[in-house]
């Protein structure tokens, strides 16, 4: 059983039906209605459940890949599942390529809920447990790919993402051959 999901959502509703759907499957749900300041803790949850708008009118997903992508720099392995009312194919096919471990339309069914976080929460596990055997060196390469690759090699945004100034990401992409 997982010991911590986080749901972040900008509707404090939103946020209580999820809680209480999950409530079985994990002893600890955090809520958050902003993603703002959650890549610092993003090592304490097992799975993620993300809105992708988080402003009236919003619907092109944005805020929800920005936050995917801080907190996939923050800690690779943690699996996120996106969420949103205004779906569609072409966005859900997005956020999977981004590396989102799966994608939710609300109004979701419990049961279907339930089943994506624990597949998500065994994903995280499956690849925290694979990259213990790795040294520093490695994850901190693989950090930087990942989010030069989310931020389709945009070196500010990768940067700020990975909370390093442009000149440190510099060096550290020179000392890995990227």
């Amino acid at each position: 059983m997982p010991s911590a999901f986080l749901i972040v959502d900008d509707d404090p509703d939103v946020l209580k039906a999820a809680a209480a759907a999950l409530g079985r499957e994990c002893p600890r749900i955090d809520t958050a209605l902003i993603p703002e300041g959650l890549a610092e803790r993003a090592h304490l949850y097992d799975a993620v459940l993300l809105d992708m708008n988080f402003a009236a009118g919003e619907r092109d997903g944005a805020a929800g890949l920005d936050g995917l992508a801080q907190l996939q720099a923050a800690d690779p392995a943690l699996a996120v599942v996106l969420m949103t009312t205004y779906g569609g194919v072409a966005l859900a096919v997005q956020a999977l390529k981004r590396g989102a471990a799966d994608f939710v339309l609300k109004p979701w069914r419990n049961e279907a809920l339930a089943e994506t976080m624990r597949a998500a929460a065994a994903l995280t596990a499956e690849r925290r447990a694979s990259g213990a055997a790795l040294n520093l060196d490695e994850m901190e390469r693989r950090a930087i790919v990942r989010a030069l690759s989310v931020y389709e090699g945009n070196v500010s945004h990768a940067a700020a993402a990975l909370g390093l100034t442009r000149p440190a990401l510099y060096r550290r992409m020179e000392r890995h051959g990227l």
